[in-house]
């Protein structure tokens, strides 16, 4: 923070290591040196989670992801906590001609309609997942704040109705890491989050791959991490689809037997 500094903008849970930042600590960091305080909620969505309660005077929200919740729809949601703020929004948006199209108009709206249902199944499902990774011999470390092992975990329902439907975890071998978001059926390819599809991706290879050097090392991102957003299908399809992408295979079948000889 320094004298130029006119916006803190923050994301919690963090994308893709699921940090839990202190909204409310932050919106009074901002506040006392005189500057906005904006959170991007895209992995949270309003049904989980209300910045604006917590100090933000700005919300903004992938609506590609789970307001649309089905994968069809490029959309972005900007929010303000005053009208003067929303006024001035509003004026860059008249004036770059940015406003979403009648048809997308209708598919997100349409979307909305089901959020509750779709992330009540999806946190569930996450839970699982995550739970699952967590005992897996395959796996380093799982980051999810619903796990009573993240930092995060007393944090999160502080602030926040629930955990998300989106985590990340590590597998100690970025070639097994690869393996196995190529090998999954139910869990797509795909960088985006917040379907009613689970997909899966590696953010060192795919998503992240653009941040410059000097910024992933800060940021540490693992080279073996892979995101997975977790969608509504049965959840013991989906964790049978992940078993499969890590147990089986050479590599899988060396890191098992690396880890049996560690113990």
């Amino acid at each position: 923070m320094n004298p130029r500094t006119k916006l803190v903008f923050i994301e919690t849970p963090t994308n893709p290591l699921l940090r839990v930042l202190d909204l409310s600590a932050l919106a009074k960091l901002a506040h006392d040196n005189h500057a906005l305080f904006c959170v991007d909620n895209s992995a949270m969505s309003p049904y989980l989670q209300s910045p604006l309660d917590l100090g933000a005077d700005l919300v903004v929200h992938s609506a590609t992801k789970f307001l649309c919740g089905h994968s069809d729809v490029t959309a972005g949601v900007v929010v303000a906590k005053d009208d003067a703020l929303a006024e001035q929004i509003y004026f860059v948006q008249n004036a770059e001609g940015n406003a979403l199209g009648p048809f997308d108009s209708y598919l997100l709206l349409r979307g909305l309609k089901t959020l509750k249902l779709r992330l009540d199944c999806q946190q569930k499902n996450a839970l699982a997942v995550a739970q699952f990774l967590h005992n897996h011999p395959n796996v380093a470390k799982v980051y999810y704040p619903g796990l009573s092992s993240s930092p995060g975990y007393d944090l999160q329902p502080r602030q926040a109705r629930g955990a998300g439907a989106v985590l990340s975890f590590t597998t100690g071998s970025a070639e097994l890491s690869k393996r196995v978001a190529e090998s999954t059926r139910l869990f797509h390819l795909c960088v985006s989050f917040g379907s009613v599809t689970s997909t899966i991706s590696v953010p060192g290879s795919m998503s992240h791959a653009s941040v410059p050097t000097e910024i992933a090392a800060v940021r540490a991102i693992p080279p073996d991490l892979v995101r997975v957003s977790v969608g509504i299908e049965d959840s013991d399809d989906l964790l049978a689809d992940l078993d499969e992408g890590l147990s089986t295979g050479p590599i899988a079948s060396e890191i098992a037997a690396q880890r049996l000889t560690a113990k």
